[in-house]
């Protein structure tokens, strides 16, 4: 999988992984234009990455965070 905007559509769109999430689309669609999945996944915060994979079929979380971790660069 290439993109977040891949695996949303995998998943049913981005309104029905939103739903999943029990976040906005909104959020979703920022994720999709950084092509990462937010920090919170990583810290133990948030498990989007488990969700998303129950919706997608194919993928699992592991996939899925190891696929879309953010930009680690630092200025």
């Amino acid at each position: 999988m290439q993109s977040l905007r891949e695996l949303f559509d995998k998943a049913g769109g981005i309104e029905a992984a939103a739903k999943a999430c029990g976040i906005s689309s909104r959020a979703l669609y920022k994720w999709a234009s950084r092509n990462s999945l937010p920090r919170t996944e990583y810290t133990g915060e948030t498990n989007y990455s488990e969700v998303l994979a129950g919706l997608a079929e194919g993928v699992t979380a592991d996939e899925i965070r190891a696929s879309f971790m953010p930009n680690q660069a630092v200025a």
